[in-house]
C-alpha cells in the first residue's frame, strides 16, 4: 500500500510540474523578437490580467486588409510599475503599438515591445527585449 501512494504522490509531482513548466513559455518560441512591425488603430479589448495583459487592437495587416491583432503585453503589477491601471485603456480609444510579429504568419498575435497611448504617453512593454519606456523615435 505505501509503495501505491508514493508511487501516486510522485505522479502528481510529475504531472504539477509539467504543466507549470509549460504555462509559462518562452517568448522566442512564439514570436519574432528581433523583428517589429507597428499597428495603428482601435482598441477592441483591453483585458488587464495576469500572467498576461491582452490589448486587442483593430489595424491593418502589411497588405492593408482590416485585422484585430491581439497584443500580449505585461503582468498587472508589472504594468501597474509603469502606471498602467485597468482603466487606461477602453475600447475605441486609438493607439500606436510596436510589437514582435508571431512566427505562425496566419496568427494574429503580437508580443508588445511599446504603446502609445490615446493622452500620448509612450511607454515599453515587459522583458529584456521590450523598448525603453518614454523613448520617442
Amino acid at each position: 500500500m505505501r509503495t501505491h501512494v508514493t508511487a501516486a504522490c510522485c505522479f502528481a509531482l510529475t504531472v504539477g510540474l509539467a504543466t507549470g513548466v509549460r504555462a509559462h513559455h518562452s517568448f522566442g518560441d512564439y514570436y519574432l523578437e528581433s523583428d517589429t512591425i507597428e499597428i495603428e488603430g482601435q482598441v477592441v479589448e483591453f483585458q488587464y490580467k495576469n500572467p498576461h495583459s491582452w490589448v486587442h487592437v483593430d489595424g491593418q495587416d502589411p497588405f492593408g486588409r482590416r485585422l484585430v491583432y491581439a497584443a500580449e503585453w505585461g503582468s498587472v503589477s508589472g504594468l501597474e510599475r509603469q502606471g498602467i491601471l485597468k482603466n487606461t485603456l477602453k475600447a475605441g480609444d486609438r493607439v500606436r503599438v510596436w510589437a514582435s510579429p508571431n512566427r505562425n504568419p496566419n496568427d494574429n498575435r503580437v508580443r508588445l515591445k511599446r504603446i502609445q497611448l490615446p493622452d500620448g504617453r509612450t511607454v515599453g512593454g515587459q522583458g529584456r527585449n521590450a523598448e525603453p519606456r518614454n523613448r520617442e523615435r
